[in-house]
């Protein structure tokens, strides 16, 4: 409710300031300027802010509730939450969306390390255009085999903070060393913002409770 009350307000606004432009017999190319420029504002306070640098856990979790008619960005509050009866029929919808291997392979890597399917990873790995994705998934599975040193060395590859932060996490929550392990998990945490940020949270929130008791 409050989303469509910003939603309204926001382009009541561009309205109003369209409006007064042409009334007022502005240059078309002004007129054109001026409604990008709102239409950018209004995109990225109604989707870039929260879907990537907001770092409230309930605002986030109030924009992906309001993606049902997205499944690429839906899916994360699902398997977030762990909502059993809906996770299938939001990845069949994700599949026939996205027809191309390298489209699907992401999500679907996602969806095996989920159900703990690492066959499903494997195979999914291979089509993962992104280094640093390849990259995690492939440590994601050493890490689920149990070797954890070379989980390590081949994670000093990714480039992105919170990925490997994560990862060492795991290694460290798997090898017992639980100091250690909500230390990295909260480096990640802190590594990122809106939908990722969110993940994160509800994963530390049954596994590493201990690292997300004073992030919001």
């Amino acid at each position: 409710m409050m989303r469509l009350k910003w939603n309204i307000l926001i382009y009541s606004m561009l309205f109003v300031v369209v409006l007064y432009l042409v009334l007022n017999d502005s240059s078309p190319i002004l007129i054109v300027g001026v409604t990008i420029v709102a239409v950018l504002i209004a995109f990225t306070i109604q989707f870039y802010y929260p879907a990537v640098l907001d770092k409230r856990v309930d605002r986030v979790e109030s924009f992906l509730r309001s993606q049902k008619s997205n499944p690429g960005l839906y899916i994360q509050y699902v398997v977030a939450n762990k909502l059993e009866d809906e996770v299938e029929i939001v990845m069949e919808q994700i599949m026939n969306k996205y027809k191309r291997p390298a489209a699907q392979a992401p999500f679907k890597a996602a969806y095996g390390l989920y159900r703990r399917d690492m066959a499903a990873v494997q195979e999914a790995v291979q089509d993962i255009r992104y280094p640093d994705y390849r990259a995690y998934y492939e440590t994601a599975l050493l890490v689920e085999d149990g070797k954890y040193a070379e989980a390590r060395e081949h994670l000093e590859s990714i480039k992105k903070r919170w990925m490997r932060s994560a990862l060492l996490a795991e290694v460290e929550r798997k090898s017992g060393d639980i100091e250690a392990a909500v230390k990295h998990a909260r480096e990640a945490v802190e590594a990122t913002g809106g939908v990722q940020r969110y993940v994160l949270h509800k994963e530390y929130e049954r596994t590493l409770p201990q690292a997300v008791e004073r992030v919001s």
